[in-house]
């Protein structure tokens, strides 16, 4: 009679045992090697979002001031994350347009006989300067008649009546912040004119710009925008999912720059 082999039970379980050992292993270090590869994106796209911001931040910064007036050109507020708003003009400087008849009430149209108007458009955010007073303000242009050089507000009644010679602008203006409404998912937003805020930068947790003046001094709100002479931005950002084995939840990135200022002070 042929002998009979094969594997005894403790033998089989041994070998169950063993398998089971090294599939565990197995799946432990696959489930740390995905977790590392997620912790790993999160901290890609957290330094994409903090060096998109601060490009978009330092390129406004040095633009703040081009061709308007000096003290509508950066307006700041220390609020811890602060708050920046920044001017310039689009395109339509204020030696181009100025009206050639005074305004009889604010809610006249404004008489431009003469110039050309084709760089304006219908609902663009408009800018009325009177360069005696050296005051404005902001309207919407709801018509623009090219034919007659004339530009109608009949939505937005203006504060007084302009005299001849006020200038007209199309002004750029940002308005940054960070929205923490969701305290998981805080964003740097742009306010674009008069337009709804957008999200810009997705997990930016802070913002602090302080401002080198003329004088020399640092200060975290400037008295007169003509004085800045340099701008230091800061901005920090997180990953977006929380990571509950690191130290401080979060991985924080953080950038800090300074941005001269070409066009304030210049005059």
């Amino acid at each position: 009679m042929r002998n009979m082999k094969g594997f005894t039970v403790l033998e089989l379980l041994v070998a169950a045992l063993l398998a089971g050992m090294v599939t565990t292993a197995a799946m432990s270090l696959y489930i740390t090697q995905h977790k590392q590869l997620l912790v790993q994106d999160d901290v890609a796209d957290m330094q994409f979002s903090i060096r998109a911001a601060m490009a978009e931040l330092t390129g406004k910064v040095r633009m703040a001031g081009y061709k308007v007036p000096e003290w509508m050109a950066l307006k700041a507020s220390n609020t811890d994350p602060d708050t920046v708003t920044i001017a310039y003009d689009a395109g339509v400087t204020l030696d181009d347009i100025q009206i050639e008849h005074s305004m009889p009430q604010p809610s006249s149209e404004l008489r431009c006989d003469g110039h050309d108007l084709s760089g304006l458009e219908d609902n663009d955010l408009l800018y009325i300067y009177d360069p005696v007073t050296m005051t404005g303000e902001f309207f919407l242009a709801t018509q623009i008649q090219y034919s007659s050089s004339h530009i109608q507000h009949n939505t937005m009644d203006l504060s007084r009546a302009y005299p001849r010679g006020s200038r007209i602008l199309r002004v750029n203006q940002f308005k940054y912040f960070i929205d923490g409404s969701d305290p998981d998912h805080p964003n740097l937003m742009v306010q674009a004119d008069n337009e709804l805020p957008q999200i810009y930068a997705e997990n930016i947790t802070h913002l602090n710009f302080s401002y080198l003046l003329s004088s020399g001094e640092v200060v975290d709100v400037p008295s007169l925008a003509e004085m800045v002479r340099e701008v230091v931005i800061t901005v920090a950002a997180r990953t977006d999912r929380a990571d509950n084995d690191f130290h401080s939840r979060y991985r924080i990135r953080s950038l800090t720059t300074r941005v001269k200022v070409r066009n304030l002070g210049v005059n």
